[in-house]
C-alpha cells in the first residue's frame, strides 16, 4: 500500500511518515494541493491524507481536481474542527475527517478501515491450502489438478465455503442445494456428503460432521 501524505508542515508529515512505515506501508509527500496534483498526475496511491489548510492551493480546491483525475481514497486531517468543515468534507466525497491534534495510532486505524471498506474482497475464488474452487469457471482442483465432481456435490462444497465454520443441518442443505419442492430425505444428503469426501482427497475431512445437527465446513486459519 502506498500512501500520500499531504501537509504543509514537515513535523506532521515526518510523523504520520514513520507510523506508516511501521505498518508496512510505503510513503510519498506533497508540501502543498498543487504539489500533490502533481504527485497524483504521475503516480499510483492507495490513499491519501491530507490536510485543508495549506499555501498554494487549499486541501479541498485539490481534493476537487485529484478527484478528477483519479478516485483515491481520502482521509481529511485538518485543525478545523466546526461541523460545516466536516460536512463540507463528507458533501465533496472524503472517506473520513480527523482533526488535529489528532493520534497516529487512531489514524493508523481509520488507514486500514478506509482501505478495507476501498478493496473489494474476491469472493470468486476460494483457497485453501492446496484446495482451490473457481465459482466463475465452476471448476474445483486439489494440488493443481482438476477433480471431476457432479453439480449437486459442486453446488454443496459452494454452499459450505459461503458458510465455512457453520454447522449447517440436513434440512437447510436440502432446501438450499436442492431446493424447497425436493422430497427426499436425510439420505441424500449423506450419500453426497461421502462422494463429495472421497473426491476431495485430503482434504476430505474439511467437511466435519456435526453430532445431532448436520455437517459444516471447518476452515483453520
Amino acid at each position: 500500500m502506498k500512501v500520500l501524505i499531504v501537509d504543509d508542515e514537515n513535523l506532521i508529515r515526518n510523523i504520520i511518515k514513520e507510523y506508516c512505515h511501521s505498518e508496512g506501508y510505503l510513503t510519498d509527500e506533497a508540501g502543498d494541493g498543487l504539489e500533490a496534483i502533481e504527485k497524483v498526475q504521475s503516480n499510483d496511491y492507495d490513499i491519501i491524507i491530507l490536510d485543508l489548510m495549506m499555501p498554494k492551493l487549499d486541501g479541498y480546491s485539490a481534493y476537487g481536481q485529484i478527484k478528477a483525475i483519479k478516485n483515491i481514497p481520502t482521509i481529511v486531517l485538518s485543525a478545523r474542527s466546526e461541523e460545516a468543515d466536516k460536512l463540507l468534507g463528507f458533501n465533496l466525497g472524503v472517506d473520513d475527517y480527523i482533526t488535529k491534534p489528532f493520534s497516529p495510532k487512531e489514524l493508523m486505524a481509520r488507514i486500514k478501515a478506509v482501505l478495507k471498506r476501498s478493496i473489494p474482497e474476491n469472493n470468486d475464488i476460494f483457497t485453501y491450502k492446496g484446495l482451490k474452487v473457481d465459482k466463475v469457471g465452476h471448476s474445483v482442483t486439489v494440488d493443481d489438478k482438476e477433480i471431476f465432481i457432479t453439480p449437486k456435490e459442486y453446488n454443496l462444497l459452494v454452499y459450505f465455503i459461503d458458510n465455512k465454520n457453520i454447522a449447517l443441518s440436513r434440512e437447510q442443505l436440502l432446501s438450499k442445494v436442492w431446493g424447497y419442492d425436493f422430497y427426499g430425505d436425510d439420505r441424500t444428503i449423506d450419500t453426497h456428503i461421502k462422494m463429495l469426501r472421497n473426491n476431495l482427497g485430503e482434504y476430505r475431512n474439511l467437511i466435519k460432521t456435526v453430532r445431532g445437527v448436520g455437517y459444516k465446513l471447518e476452515i483453520k486459519n
